[in-house]
């Protein structure tokens, strides 16, 4: 059996032991009609394993500046510039324009940034950015989010007229700008994390820590626990009333309980298709802050992109390259949610990838 035959076994007996059978067998049978879903699937699975292995994958070190190889194209391309010089003609100073072409080297295979350093190990390096803060900010999101949903969907009235207008209240609110307003009321905090493989040695030419934004993922978090609120209110609301509800108020649950062992499990399901969503939202969100400037990490897409801008017209690839990255990345993630949201869902069962 082949190695990846045998991962995917793994997979699904995992699954079963934590879902019921039926769940995975919506899943397999989405996942068997809809090629998006694979394709969702691989391209998550390789930024993730791209994430974790940095250090291995990218071939340069990430922050090494090589000013005399600055701006090189990627493979495939090449620059060609004009530079203006003087010289000395029969006594009298005169212009000279040089065109020159700069052709793309294996070294580097996605190009060069303003100061020389590799753009293939940078969106290597990037995707754990983006990823950490996309996970992160999400479970943030989700805890704040779900507690105050079933809070206010359980105990009705004005318990929920209280909870859900503030939700209302962060709505009126542009995403980005609420967030930047968090990220200059908090300042820009900054984890430095130990890179595992560096600190064994595995591999010593690269960054011995990453950069994790911790105010970044607080913010992202604060702004979008709003979504899952409202999504898990709606949950409380339906299940509130079921008689297994009402059958553990009579012997006597308190509501501390039927919200843990009732309420809570009974809204699992779109509360991970969401969560699922929110990964790509927060990740497209990190990437606007980082462009702003107030990530307080180097090593993202969205600061790649915002030091490239100034280069478009002679230097494309320094933007475009993690600008594709991000795209790559959030079609995947929304790609990989639209195939549980069409297999966890019954209302929809069926209207997805299969087509």
């Amino acid at each position: 059996m082949w190695p990846l035959d045998e991962l995917v076994d793994l997979f699904w007996n995992g699954l079963k032991r934590g879902v019921s059978p039926r769940t995975v067998r919506n899943l397999r049978k989405e996942l068997r009609q809809s090629a998006l879903a694979k394709i969702g699937i691989v391209v998550v699975v390789a930024i993730v394993l791209v994430a974790l292995f940095a250090p291995l994958l990218a071939p340069h070190n990430p922050t090494n500046q090589h000013l005399d190889e600055s701006q090189l194209p990627p493979l495939g391309f090449s620059k060609t510039s004009t530079q203006t010089s003087s010289e000395m003609v029969n006594g009298s100073v005169e212009v000279v324009n040089e065109t020159v072409t700069v052709s793309a080297t294996p070294k580097y295979p996605l190009g060069t940034d303003s100061l020389g350093r590799d753009m293939l190990s940078r969106v290597i390096y990037g995707a754990r950015t983006s990823l950490l803060v996309g996970l992160l900010g999400t479970v943030i999101a989700a805890t704040v989010g779900v507690t105050v949903g079933l809070v206010a969907g359980y105990y009705g009235g004005k318990v929920d007229d209280a909870l859900m207008r503030s939700a209302d209240i962060m709505l009126a609110f542009p995403s980005l700008v609420l967030a930047v307003a968090l990220v200059g009321l908090f300042g820009r905090a900054v984890v430095q994390v130990p890179d595992p493989l560096v600190e064994l040695g595995v591999t010593p030419n690269m960054p011995e820590t990453f950069a994790l934004p911790g105010t970044v993922i607080l913010v992202v978090g604060l702004v979008n626990w709003v979504w899952f609120a409202r999504v898990a209110r709606g949950e409380a609301l339906s299940i509130e009333g079921q008689e297994y509800v009402k059958a553990a108020r009579s012997v006597g649950a308190g509501d501390g309980f039927i919200l843990r062992k009732h309420i809570l499990p009974n809204s699992v399901t779109p509360i991970l298709v969401l969560a699922t969503i929110q990964i790509a939202a927060i990740i497209l969100l990190e990437s606007a802050l980082s462009f702003l400037g107030f990530s307080g990490t180097s090593l993202s897409w969205g600061f790649d992109i915002a030091q490239g801008r100034d280069y478009l017209a002679s230097s494309w690839w320094i933007s475009t390259v993690p600008g594709i990255a991000i795209v790559l990345t959030v079609i995947g993630i929304n790609l990989v949610g639209d195939w549980l949201r069409d297999a966890l869902d019954p209302g929809i069962e069926g209207e997805g990838g299969g087509v």
